[in-house]
């Protein structure tokens, strides 16, 4: 079973992320291409979550290092991803999101 990838940009879902390759907080959505971080191009996909615990929105965020770019501007800033890649789980509704986890957790290997 795979999960489905929402086709959506949800800004208030973006104002809460922060890219973890460069640390911003500013993505820009591309229709038809993807949503990726404005500062060093790491795209982002969104899933739909198989779980979620009775919250309105429980959504994967999964960062994706192949587009990214930049890197070498603020080097004290970059974060390298084990394999390339991190996922995060958020959950609640526009205004209260938490995150639930991170793959891999900030700091164990990034």
């Amino acid at each position: 079973m795979t999960l489905e990838v929402l086709d959506r940009h949800s800004e208030a879902l973006f104002e809460f992320l922060w890219c973890p390759v460069c640390g911003k907080e500013v993505f820009t959505h591309i229709p038809f291409e993807g949503v990726f971080c404005k500062n060093c191009n790491t795209q982002v996909e969104l899933q739909e979550s198989r779980e979620t615990r009775c919250y309105e929105e429980a959504v994967l965020a999964c960062f994706d290092t192949t587009t990214t770019w930049n890197l070498h501007v603020d080097e004290k800033l970059r974060r390298d991803l084990p394999d390339w890649s991190a996922r995060v789980k958020i959950l609640g509704a526009p205004g209260a999101y938490e995150v639930d986890w991170w793959s891999p957790e900030p700091g164990e290997d990034w």
